[in-house]
């Protein structure tokens, strides 16, 4: 029998300048109000999604490197997508939302308070996608941390934030209008923390949640994100792959953290973030591959310009016919942008940037699980195929909140899921969780 999924979206580049460098901006949605993005939730709610995730940086990057973020706005500028979650909340009903946000820009009581608020206004459809990036922390004067300490602080972050959430006993609230008693403060937790990045003293000002906490939701491959997934999430984001034995691997990782930490598979969902481009036919696709299979310099220096953000490094200025010299890359550039930019190449050495930039410029058919490009049949093959061989629990698609981008993927894609039945008809009243947990 065929596995139901869960599908969501992933704002990819944050609450920014939406379809910038591309046609569909002219459009004329101006990207900084919200109906640009109202207009799209709406949209996804309709074809029964469960979740959006807008992603977020704090910093424009490196004093050195601005230019290169901000010439053609693929790192910034970004406007805080926590403000943006209420305006997408109240004109929707079912769908979570999910704003990035670090631990560093939040103490653990003000974020406490906030969030329950947001739970609040939503009807238990908020979210936050905690992300551990320490590049941001000379804007909060704080030295950075090592990629696992900053795991640690998210823990204590996180395991604090539900303590006050909590600190509001069973029986605190009592809302008696007859006795005119609203609440018993001697139910409520003080909640002393003294941690070793934290102090702080309880209880929250806030009251707590008829339908459950926040979702949490993390990226995160490595060993250390593995663990913090599998102890503090109910949402856990990878990039798909397309071979089933690998996905079955990675989930069963995330399982297995999980289970050691007392949890189960029924408390974690397994979310794998991809791209496809659903073409119109099984010729189109043939020819977009085709056409890819040798870029010219100009296609390779636009891709140069995209990494070039991600790796606050200008690749545009090296020569393409020669190794990149990996000293290049300074202390602030994240490890995991280093090696996508790898790939499956065995070094940097033993490889031309041409080579590199080729390798992210090309496209494969879906049909022969060598890309993403496809008809919405094959999408949908592939969709079913992981669901039913590796038991995903479902897929986030990946580009910008824009009825253009959002309508190109879905309209064909969304009734054949329907018909084979792997996305949702509709929605129970469960709030973010309750649509994680349905089915």
């Amino acid at each position: 029998m065929t596995k139901a999924q869960h599908f969501g979206w992933f704002l990819s580049r944050g609450f920014g300048p939406h379809g910038w460098g591309h046609p569909y901006y002219e459009w004329n949605y101006p990207w900084y109000e919200p109906q640009l993005y109202q207009q799209s939730i709406r949209d996804l709610e309709q074809a029964g999604f469960d979740l959006v995730i807008i992603e977020d940086a704090l910093s424009l990057g490196n004093a050195d490197t601005l230019d290169l973020r901000i010439r053609s706005a693929y790192g910034g500028p970004k406007h805080d997508p926590l403000m943006l979650a209420p305006y997408l909340f109240d004109v929707t009903s079912h769908i979570g939302i999910a704003p990035t946000v670090n631990p560093l820009a939040y103490s653990p009581y003000q974020a406490a308070r906030q969030f329950a608020t947001l739970q609040h206004l939503s009807s238990n459809r908020f979210g936050i996608n905690v992300v551990t990036d320490v590049g941001s922390s000379r804007h909060f004067g704080v030295e950075p941390v090592s990629h696992d300490a900053a795991y640690d602080r998210a823990e204590e972050w996180l395991t604090s934030i539900r303590r006050l959430w909590h600190s509001w006993g069973d029986d605190a609230l009592i809302a008696d209008a007859a006795t005119g008693r609203f609440a018993d403060g001697t139910r409520l937790d003080a909640v002393q923390h003294r941690g070793a990045n934290y102090t702080f003293d309880g209880p929250l000002n806030a009251l707590p949640f008829a339908g459950g906490d926040p979702v949490v939701v993390s990226p995160g491959g490595s060993p250390r994100g593995l663990n913090f997934a599998g102890e503090q999430s109910e949402v856990q984001l990878a990039l798909a792959s397309l071979d089933v034995d690998t996905i079955r691997a990675y989930r069963a990782k995330v399982l297995d953290a999980a289970t050691a930490h007392g949890r189960t598979a029924a408390d974690i969902d397994i979310l794998f973030v991809f791209k496809p481009i659903i073409v119109a036919s099984t010729e189109e696709a043939d020819r977009l591959v085709q056409a890819s299979a040798h870029p010219d310099d100009a296609t390779l220096l636009q891709v140069a310009a995209g990494q070039s953000s991600d790796l606050e490094t200008d690749l545009t200025k090296l020569d393409l016919d020669r190794p990149v010299d990996e000293a290049i890359f300074g202390d602030h550039v994240s490890r995991g942008s280093i090696k996508g930019l790898l790939g499956k190449a065995d070094s940097f050495a033993s490889t031309t940037l041409r080579e590199l930039l080729t390798a992210k410029a090309r496209l494969g058919r879906i049909s022969s699980r060598e890309g993403f490009v496809g008809t919405a049949d094959e999408i949908a093959d592939f969709i079913e195929q992981i669901g039913d061989e590796a038991d995903n629990d479902g897929f986030i698609f990946s580009g910008d909140l824009h009825p253009v981008t959002i309508h190109r993927m879905l309209d064909e894609l969304v009734p054949i899921l329907r018909r084979r039945g792997i996305l949702r008809t509709s929605f129970g009243n469960g709030g973010l969780r309750g649509n994680l947990r349905d089915f």
